[in-house]
């Protein structure tokens, strides 16, 4: 693989150089040089570095695994609407929208793979250190005596250096029948595919609205939940021991950067946002409320709709309780009228000599039909 370490050389020589600095600092604090506790916790160290230089990428990922969560329901209908068509214009027509629909969110599925696609480089580099380890110290490297400030010396010391009596540059198929490098690999290769099934679970089951739970790329993200530790428990047969540890390691950071993320910034209408508004709640601050703007339903202007108006009874110089006619009113009769001035009666006119009252004349009591008195409009005298 000399082409291969070419390619990776001056990221192996990066690897080496983090390791031999942490190398130095712990022996300068007391722990064995040759000693497998302080080449692990240089491994470790290089996991620490290496995470944090990742930090603005890895809130890059966050960002973008948010807007592949909001654009889920939209994602849903370009594929309903294509659904069943395998001509190349609905085919273009359904990448076009897509593409249109990624920028729309600023987002896109590969920008939540960067932190894993610029740690494969790192991961790989430190696979060919542990393994040129041995023939860098017997002098039979390939490209020369060194990498970077790994010396012959210090390759030699790592070498040797163990961990429960497994060394460090140990794999699982290559133990010979060591029991300590095959019992080790094991329990790493467990504690490794565990911390990958649970950081991917915390942020499926926490870090997602239900809208992002369902359609197919809910289905590819419950596939790899369980496909991904099988990969890593199967090909962890092959790795040195001292990639497993990095490869553990940085999962357990990427679980305890995750959880404080989720837990501080979860993702809007996730599991998880709504146990941080309980949390609040309990602490008295309440939950945050997000107050919709007003909008003011403006209708067309057009021509002034005039009131109606209503009745009302108006005043008339009738005498209270009498019609046009001379009839007695039936609501008069029952509802007086106060505010209706009365006119004075005209005065009566003569009535001939043995005539009848005349058509136009009014009886005095207002009742419409005149009462027949005895002849010449006179009463008549009781008999005695």
């Amino acid at each position: 693989m000399g082409w291969f370490d070419g390619l990776l050389n001056p990221i192996m020589v990066a690897v080496a150089w983090i390791m031999v600095q942490f190398h130095s600092l712990l022996t300068a604090m007391g722990l064995d040089k040759d000693g497998g506790l302080a080449w692990t916790l240089s491994i470790v160290g290089l996991v620490v570095v290496i995470r944090i230089l990742l930090i603005p990428l890895f809130f890059k990922q966050i960002k973008a695994s948010r807007g592949m969560q909001l654009l889920a329901p939209e994602m849903q209908a370009i594929q309903k609407k294509y659904k069943g068509k395998t001509d190349p214009a609905s085919r273009e027509a359904m990448s076009r929208e897509t593409m249109e629909l990624y920028r729309k969110h600023g987002t896109n599925p590969f920008a939540s793979c960067l932190p894993i696609l610029l740690q494969s480089p790192i991961f790989f580099a430190l696979f060919r250190v542990l393994n040129s380890l041995k023939p860098l110290s017997e002098g039979t490297y390939a490209r020369g005596d060194h990498i970077g400030p790994m010396t012959r010396e210090l390759a030699s010391s790592a070498e040797g250096a163990t961990i429960f009596g497994a060394p460090l540059s140990g794999t699982f198929m290559q133990a010979g029948g060591d029991i300590h490098i095959q019992v080790v690999t094991i329990l790493l290769i467990v504690a490794m595919s565990a911390t990958t099934f649970f950081t991917q679970r915390q942020l499926t089951r926490k870090n997602m609205p239900p809208s992002a739970l369902e359609g197919p790329m809910a289905q590819q993200q419950k596939v790899l939940l369980y496909v991904l530790p099988l990969i890593f428990a199967f090909s962890g047969v092959n790795f040195p021991i001292g990639v497993l540890v990095y490869w553990t390691t940085t999962n357990l950071w990427s679980m305890g950067q995750q959880f404080y993320t989720i837990r501080r910034m979860p993702a809007p209408g996730s599991e998880a946002e709504r146990l941080m508004l309980e949390r609040r709640a309990r602490k008295g601050k309440g939950p945050v409320i997000e107050v919709p703007a007003t909008v003011v339903d403006e209708k067309p202007r057009g021509q002034r709709q005039q009131p109606k108006r209503k009745d009302r009874q108006k005043p008339t110089t009738r005498p209270a309780g009498t019609t046009a006619g001379g009839a007695v009113s039936a609501t008069a009769s029952d509802t007086p009228v106060t505010d209706a001035p009365v006119a004075d009666a005209p005065p009566a006119k003569p009535r001939p000599a043995g005539g009848s009252p005349s058509a136009g004349s009014k009886p005095a009591g207002g009742s419409g039909t005149p009462k027949k008195t005895g002849q010449g409009g006179k009463k008549p005298r009781p008999k005695n």
